[in-house]
């Protein structure tokens, strides 16, 4: 069994094939000869179920354990089972109960079977023991004994007669039937072969005896046989006949009615048979004239219908005609044309997008809507590309725009260089225009930003029109009368390819324009012209309006032009700032330190900043034609300020900064940075020359006089004054820059398509634009705050240095004396000199009262040094000749005092020194 049914013969070789899914799990593929697979066999499949029987598994199989019975929940805590006895009766016997589902038979429900079937059994019986008459009388003809006279009975014949196949070629057969036969020899043999030949007699006697015995007792049954042969022979007759007459009335119906119907269906089949032949036919038809039509279609341009019935056509190929020979070659035929359809488009839309972006501009380009160029070609073209899910058009359209503007920008600068008289020879992308002037430079960039506005103007019109074209291909609702009847076949991942390729459009050619226009001029271009900030503020009004108009035309802000711009005004401020301080610093170099007559322009310029504007203009001439005379002081809110020509000028480059602020809003913050810086080194600068000494030095005067000392402390004075105006102004133009920059900023969000990291008009770098601008007001609020405690601090050191100055001497003078005549002595006449000296030196400089506060101070100065005169001497308030002579030099201090109003007169009463006597 194994061998003809697991087993298979490869090339000679026995694979055994017992086990599961076909395969051996002992020899899985190996072939083995003929003995070496019996052995297999034998060993691995034979002897190992013999081995290892299958036991079934049956209730009786199931056991009890004593943890079973232990753990048994059902039962609760056992007390007696250490008292029982393990086997059958240690778990007690549960009656179980009827089953529900099985039905209760009782033996009343067999009642009835019974009394039938044994009345049936009963007679049945009786039948078979009482003999009939024909059998006694055949019994007595027929006997069952033999001649000698014994009864024949079947138990006589050896059993091996008796089976269904003697083999006698087998040796234990041949042995039984034959006893006896060539064990002996000579007589002995024939003897025994007589022996055998009777008792094989004495068998067929016996045999022949009961067979007569057997036809005897059958007689009966025979002779009925024979009887009923005739009654048989009539019935098959007659079942003939009516066979012979079914079989007539089924051939009429046959072929009065069956016939007809059969003959109906069979026509009918036909008929849909040849209906589909036809349907074929015209099928067949139909797709042999595909070729044809797909022509007709792509002289119309209609590529989305030429590609429709490609495709439909190789559907119907492929479903309906599938084995028709006439079109075995049809299928690749619609394949090279779908090819050929796919090279067609990209040509003629290579073809359209270099005759849309070169054609030339036309004037009322630059205001009005941009018209696209032949629209019903790009709108099928743009269609078959998408209906062959070429989505790379709108990069070939990128590249082609990216093309364009290169070569809009070369042929500007070309132009801008053939224009002028200098040779230049131009290398790569033609934008190397180093020689060229600032002028020619803004004249270049304002030329490169109107062309480059129209032709985004242009790509955002073609950009449209492919965005209609994908909404209508997708399914989405389009208001354009082109795209009514327009069938959607554009997926929803595709759809959003396109989209984002088509926002990627926008944004890589906008942000190309901006670094074409930023790169078309070196970083040395400024360098080597003389700069002024109205072409500084040309060049930002060239940029703003080209950032805003790219705004308009793609909904994208860059930041390439502007970082330039940045760039540039950086580099001017910091040239500007250079010029100044150098300035300055030469003029305080130079600086005498006497007071400056102010020329009526400086008068105008404070009356303009105290009213916060610095856009101020030299005053016109009078009515002789000469200009205004000079005044000695500078009015400044009513306060008349005597100063220095240096402190005047430091005034004019402050406002000169303001304005350039104003003008150029996109450095004011580092023009911000620039002021502090300038006021800082003013300040140090004015501390080193005249408390430092350096004026010594540099300017060549002989000593530092307390009048230097007032012009340099109302120069700062006017600073204080002048720099909450500077910082308002800065301020200010920080608030708008940061409002334009949140505006811009906020606009972008809002558009659909966003460049990383958007930089404002006042930034430098690629940060956030809210950040940069805090942090740029911060700085600059902490700079002007660290100045203003910087000028308050040295104007105190000028005021300690004056008073320095005046102590000393009275300090000298008093040590000096001593209450005696004369009187006046010499040191209260040296003393009140002094103090004429500094009243004639500072009260034409300083305001009355700070020179209050000064002699207010000094004469503190001096009670306290008097005091300890006083008091050293031994010289009390008795009414003495030393009392006397001290009021006497009281008298004349005060009476000094007096004539120079140095301080208010109900300071000035003689009962003021009163305090000077301490008993």
């Amino acid at each position: 069994h194994l061998r003809q049914q697991h087993c298979t013969v490869e090339g000679g070789s026995y694979v055994c094939r017992y086990g599961y899914n076909g395969v051996c799990a002992s020899l899985p593929l190996d072939g083995v000869s003929d003995r070496d697979y019996d052995t297999h066999v034998t060993r691995c499949h034979v002897n190992a179920q013999q081995k290892e029987p299958h036991v079934k598994w049956s209730v009786f199989s199931a056991a009890q354990n004593l943890p079973a019975v232990l753990n048994d929940p059902s039962r609760g805590k056992q007390t007696s089972f250490f008292t029982k006895k393990w086997g059958d009766a240690f778990v007690e016997g549960v009656p179980i109960g009827p089953s529900s589902r099985l039905a209760d038979i009782r033996w009343e429900a067999f009642d009835a079977y019974l009394k039938r079937i044994g009345k049936r059994y009963r007679v049945h019986t009786r039948i078979a023991n009482v003999p009939t008459a024909n059998a006694t009388s055949q019994q007595a003809l027929v006997s069952d004994r033999l001649p000698n006279g014994a009864t024949a009975s079947l138990k006589d014949i050896p059993e091996v007669f008796l089976k269904q196949q003697l083999e006698l070629h087998r040796p234990a057969t041949f042995a039984a039937a034959f006893a006896g036969i060539g064990t002996e020899g000579g007589e002995q043999t024939r003897q025994s072969s007589r022996q055998l030949q009777e008792r094989l007699s004495h068998y067929l006697d016996i045999v022949e005896v009961l067979i007569a015995k057997q036809v005897a007792d059958k007689s009966s049954a025979f002779f009925h046989a024979m009887t009923s042969q005739d009654a048989i022979m009539e019935q098959m007759a007659d079942a003939l006949a009516n066979v012979k007459r079914l079989r007539g009335k089924v051939k009429e119906i046959d072929d009065m009615i069956v016939k007809e119907s059969l003959q109906v269906i069979r026509a009918e089949r036909i008929r849909a048979n040849n209906n589909l032949v036809l349907e074929k036919l015209k099928l067949m038809s139909t797709v042999h004239q595909t070729q044809p039509m797909i022509q007709l279609l792509l002289s119309t341009q209609d590529y989305v219908a030429a590609l429709d019935l490609i495709s439909t056509t190789q559907e119907i190929l492929g479903q309906e005609l599938t084995g028709v020979h006439c079109f075995r070659h049809l299928p690749s035929q619609l394949c090279e044309m779908e090819l050929l359809i796919d090279k067609m488009l990209k040509t003629d839309f290579e073809r359209y997008s270099t005759a849309d972006l070169n054609r030339p501009f036309s004037g009322r380009e630059s205001g009005g809507e941009e018209r696209v160029l032949e629209e019903d070609k790009l709108i099928c073209i743009i269609s078959g590309l998408l209906r062959k899910r070429s989505l790379d058009f709108i990069d070939t359209y990128r590249d082609e725009a990216i093309t364009t503007v290169r070569a809009i920008v070369k042929q500007l600068v070309i132009e801008v260089i053939a224009s002028g008289d200098a040779e230049v020879c131009l290398t790569g992308a033609g934008e190397e225009a180093q020689s060229l002037s600032l002028s020619e430079w803004i004249l270049l960039l304002e030329g490169a930003t109107g062309t480059l506005l129209k032709l985004l103007r242009r790509i955002r019109a073609v950009h449209d029109v492919m965005q209609q074209t994908a909404d209508a291909s997708a399914g989405r609702l389009t208001d354009d009368v082109s795209f009514i009847d327009t069938e959607a076949f554009l997926s929803t991942p595709d759809y959003s390819v396109v989209q984002d390729k088509l926002a990627n459009l926008l944004q890589s050619v906008c942000n190309y324009c901006h670094e074409r226009c930023a790169n078309l001029v070196s970083n040395q271009s400024l360098e080597k012209s003389s700069v002024s900030a109205e072409q500084i503020a040309q060049l930002a009004q060239i940029v703003e309006r080209f950032a805003d108009g790219c705004q308009e035309a793609c909904g994208v802000q860059s930041v390439p032009l502007k970082l330039a711009l940045c760039a540039q005004g950086s580099r001017f401020a910091q040239k500007f700032h250079t010029e100044r301080k150098s300035k300055l610093a030469l003029l305080l170099d130079s600086e005498r330190w006497k007071q400056a007559e102010v020329p009526a322009e400086f008068q105008t310029m404070i009356d303009c900043i105290a009213r916060g504007d610095f856009h101020w203009s030299k005053p016109a001439q009078m009515n002789g034609g000469t200009p205004a005379p000079p005044q000695s002081v500078l009015k400044v809110e009513g306060e008349p300020f005597a100063l220095v020509g240096a402190a005047l000028l430091l005034v004019q480059i402050v406002s000169e900064y303001c304005r350039c602020a104003s003008q150029l809003p996109v450095i004011a913050p580092q023009l911000g940075r620039s002021v502090v810086d300038l006021l800082r080194m003013f300040n140090s600068r004015c501390c080193q020359l005249v408390l430092g000494a350096g004026a010594l030095h540099v300017a060549g005067l002989k000593t530092i006089t307390s009048s230097n000392l007032a012009l340099v402390s109302r120069a700062l004075e006017l600073v204080l004054w002048l720099l909450p105006h500077v910082k308002r102004h800065f301020r200010s133009l920080d608030g708008t820059s940061t409002s334009s920059v949140n505006g811009n900023h906020s606009n972008t969000n809002n558009t659909t398509t966003t460049t990383s990291g958007t930089a404002g008009p006042l930034t430098n770098g690629g940060s956030h634009p809210n950040t940069t601008t805090t942090t740029t007001i911060s700085s600059s609020a902490t700079g002007y705050d660290t100045v203003e405690k910087d000028f308050v601090s040295h104007i105190k050191e000028i005021e300690n240095k004056v008073l320095s100055i005046v102590c000393d001497v009275v300090t000298g003078q008093l040590n000096n004396w001593d209450a005696r005549p004369p009187v006046p002595s010499q040191p209260f006449r040296n003393i009140s000199r002094q103090f004429v000296k500094l009243h004639e030196a500072i009260a034409p400089i300083l305001p009355e009262k700070q020179v209050h506060a000064i002699y207010r101070t000094v004469q503190r100065n001096f009670k306290d040094k008097l005091r300890e005169q006083l008091l050293r001497n031994n010289i009390t308030n008795n009414g003495g000749p030393q009392h006397g002579v001290v009021v006497s030099e009281l008298t004349f201090y005060m009476e000094t005092l007096r004539t120079l109003r140095a301080m208010p007169v109900a300071e000035l009463h003689d009962d003021t020194m009163d305090d000077i006597w301490l008993k």
